[in-house]
């Protein structure tokens, strides 16, 4: 691969690209560091938020169940006795 590949790929020479993503990341991780947040701290937060996204999809799933077999209670035999009626 050539320089200028690698340097249009990175959108610059890898040094100062590399430099730039250094002094990025000590600005996020002082901001960070400001907020009382380490990087275990935000992993542990985004398992708890997978958790409960997880928990709160089966959760809607189990009443999105629930009212599709009350609605059927009714459905199925009026569309049985419609069917019986109509049958030629």
């Amino acid at each position: 691969m050539s320089d200028s590949k690698v340097q249009q790929f990175l959108g610059g020479s890898p040094l100062s690209v590399l430099i730039k993503l250094a002094l990025l990341s000590l600005l996020v991780g002082a901001v960070l560091a400001a907020f009382g947040l380490t990087p275990w701290s935000f992993l542990h937060y985004l398992r708890y938020l997978v958790h409960e996204v997880l928990g709160s999809g089966v959760e809607a799933l189990n009443t999105l169940g629930g009212f599709i077999v009350a609605g059927a209670v009714l459905v199925v035999p009026i569309w049985f006795l419609i069917r019986l009626m109509t049958k030629k």
